[in-house]
């Protein structure tokens, strides 16, 4: 008794499309990709007259960064334990403990620095 026959063949074919439909299509996309580039190239910058402001500003920028990586992660830690306390699973629960200290090391990561370095 054969339930699932594997004789019959399915072919895959291109849907047809003319060359004026192509040569569109292609100066369709040489379009979005060209106002896109111009869009995301097109950025102001404005040029500090002290060079350690600059610094600040980059270093102030990157642990911003780095503060909402570590938020995400503490979200996600505290999701992940409840679920674990739903669901009865020591080592999903395990893992959400490690992904919540994660994160809340990650969030801190400027204040500790300072402290370490004084």
């Amino acid at each position: 008794m054969n339930i699932f026959h594997k004789t019959q063949k399915k072919e895959t074919r291109k849907l047809p499309m003319t060359g004026k439909v192509k040569k569109g299509f292609r100066y369709y996309c040489a379009a979005v990709l060209s106002v896109t580039a111009v869009f995301a190239m097109s950025t102001t910058a404005f040029a500090a007259s002290d060079p350690l402001t600059v610094v600040n500003n980059l270093s102030d920028f990157i642990f911003g960064f780095i503060r909402a990586i570590g938020l995400i992660l503490l979200g996600f830690g505290i999701v992940q334990v409840g679920l674990s306390l739903k669901s009865h699973d020591p080592s999903q629960r395990a893992n959400g403990f490690l992904t919540l200290a994660g994160g809340v090391i990650i969030t801190f990561a400027k204040e500790i620095l300072t402290l370490i370095t004084g």
